[in-house]
């Protein structure tokens, strides 16, 4: 359902609030250098820090402004059972193609607490949900027999693995059947991702260097692996930039370099890129060709 590269899309803000005119654009800009879904108010678009109103204002610009022309994949994870399925109802609401979900964070439930939580989620909705396993940040983990078990569901269609684990994708498409949707999270593990069986990733990167990130999603999904190295390795030192400092502080340092009056402007707790992270990006840039 899902495939090829797909931006975790930073959020715009002015004086504090969310710039509905430069978004549209942004988006437009991705649709126009080939991104094939777009993933608003997740991680990089610092969705912990919106209100329930201001999220859902952005997943609706995003949705009208694409119109159609690629699909939409909200973020709408919470480690509140209930507000988790008062968000994807809304993205239902809205037009969205499928909703982003994390398991629980902070509560850090047990396997059969991540399996009820998601239950209680298919049960209330009809959204498609792409599970968003990402252990780093929520400190829990959706195992391998747990997401086997939750693929059962027809409405999980895939997983956003950010896991860093490699072993699981070989795991995960005997377990969860060959059109279980594997997507990266991880711009710099795409590349392995990609050969193990993965088919496409939900990118930071992407943000910033849409085209190129499409080519070399394009060049996997071809087998042009000695093509997919090249653009590789034009890439990653982008992608490491990117994680110098707490995102999305550098990525939207990067965007504001390459995309006219495009604002870096970040929300409390988050703080602008350290002066070696701007410099890493800066350098990044230049040998991607991006300025």
């Amino acid at each position: 359902m899902f495939s090829g590269s797909i931006p975790a899309l930073v959020t715009p803000f002015c004086d504090g609030s969310f710039d509905e005119a430069v978004f549209r654009d942004l988006v437009d800009w991705q649709i126009e250098n080939g991104s094939k879904a777009l993933v608003p108010c997740g991680t990089t678009g610092e969705a912990a820090t919106m209100s329930f109103e201001e999220h859902f204002n952005v997943v609706r610009v995003c949705v009208e402004q694409a119109a159609g022309r690629v699909p939409i994949i909200a973020g709408c994870g919470s480690n509140d059972t209930q507000i988790a399925l008062k968000n994807i109802c809304k993205a239902e609401e809205l037009g969205v193609d499928a909703a982003l979900v994390v398991p629980p964070y902070y509560n850090r439930p047990n396997q059969a607490g991540i399996t009820a939580h998601f239950e209680a989620l298919l049960d209330g909705s009809n959204l498609p949900i792409m599970l968003y396993n990402v252990p780093g940040r929520t400190a829990s983990d959706i195992s391998t027999e747990t997401m086997a078990a939750l693929s059962k569901h027809k409405q999980v269609i895939g997983v956003k693995d950010a896991t860093a684990d490699m072993d699981r994708i070989s795991a995960q498409r005997r377990l969860c059947g060959k059109d279980f949707c594997q997507i990266s999270g991880n711009d710099y593990l795409a590349l392995g991702y990609m050969a193990m069986g993965g088919v496409g990733c939900i990118s930071v990167t992407a943000n910033v260097a849409p085209k190129l990130c499409a080519e070399f999603q394009a060049a996997c999904a071809d087998g042009n692996y000695e093509r997919a190295l090249e653009l590789d390795d034009i890439l990653h030192p982008l992608h490491n930039a990117l994680f110098s400092d707490a995102s999305p502080g550098p990525v939207k340092y990067a965007v504001s370099r390459v995309v006219d009056n495009f604002p870096d402007e970040l929300r409390l707790p988050m703080t602008p890129p350290s002066a070696e992270s701007r410099k890493q990006v800066d350098e990044a840039l230049e040998h991607a060709g991006l300025i």
